[in-house]
C-alpha cells in the first residue's frame, strides 16, 4: 500500500498498532489502520438430472479451463446472494434450493471458498460474460485434467463421493501448496 485510502498521505508503514497481534499497513498521517482480510469466494454445484453445470472460463487466471460458477462476494449481499448471482453471471443460470456443502481455506492466496449444493432451474443455461461456454456434466464426462483450480476439483470429488453413497455432509477443508508447488487438501 503507498497511499492512505482515508487521507491520500504516502505515510503509510508496516507496524503493529496497540493492542493487536499482526502487523498492519497503519497510516502516520491520519492514524487509520488498514485491515487486510481474506476475500470470501461463494460458488454452487448446479445440479440437474444427475448432471453438473460447469462454464470454461474467458477470462484469466485459467482462460479456458473448466469451472464451478463462483466469484468474490460483494458488499451488502449474503453468501447465498453472491452464490446465485455468480451462477447467473456466469452461466446465466437461475439456481435454486442452496445448501452449504463444503468451507476451504485457501491460506496461500487469503481466500475462503463457501460452496453450495444448488437446483439448476428448468436445467437451462447459457454462457455469461465471464465464460466462452457452459455445459452439464454426468461424473464419467467430468474434464478432470481442464478444472481451472484445486478447490474445484476437490468439491467436485467429494460431491460425487457423496452422491454415489446417498448422503451428503458438510465440509471443511484446507487447500495450499506446497514448496514443491504440489496441491496439499486436508479435509476435517
Amino acid at each position: 500500500m503507498k497511499f492512505c485510502s482515508e487521507c491520500g498521505s504516502a505515510e503509510v508503514v508496516h507496524r503493529i498498532p496497540a493492542g493487536d497481534t499482526h502487523v498492519r499497513h497503519v497510516c502516520e498521517g491520519c492514524g487509520t489502520i488498514h485491515y487486510q482480510n481474506p476475500k470470501i469466494v461463494a460458488g454452487c454445484i448446479p445440479e440437474w438430472q444427475g448432471k453438473i453445470l460447469l462454464c470454461r472460463r474467458s477470462i484469466e487466471p485459467r482462460y479456458g479451463y473448466w469451472t464451478l460458477p463462483a466469484g468474490f462476494m460483494e458488499t451488502g449481499e449474503s453468501t447465498l446472494q453472491a452464490a446465485a448471482r455468480e451462477a447467473w453471471e456466469e452461466a446465466r443460470a437461475v439456481v435454486e434450493n442452496l445448501t452449504l456443502y463444503a468451507m476451504y481455506s485457501l491460506t496461500h492466496i487469503s481466500q475462503v471458498y463457501l460452496m453450495f449444493r444448488a437446483e439448476l432451474r428448468e436445467g437451462k443455461a447459457s454462457a455469461g460474460a465471464e465464460s466462452l461456454e457452459v455445459a452439464l456434466f454426468a461424473e464419467a464426462d467430468i474434464p478432470w485434467r481442464e478444472l481451472a483450480f484445486p478447490v474445484v476439483d476437490e468439491t467436485l470429488k467429494r460431491y460425487f463421493e457423496e452422491r454415489r453413497a446417498g448422503r451428503y455432509s458438510l465440509h471443511l477443508g484446507d487447500i495450499s501448496r506446497g514448496p514443491d508447488g504440489k496441491v496439499i487438501v486436508r479435509r476435517y
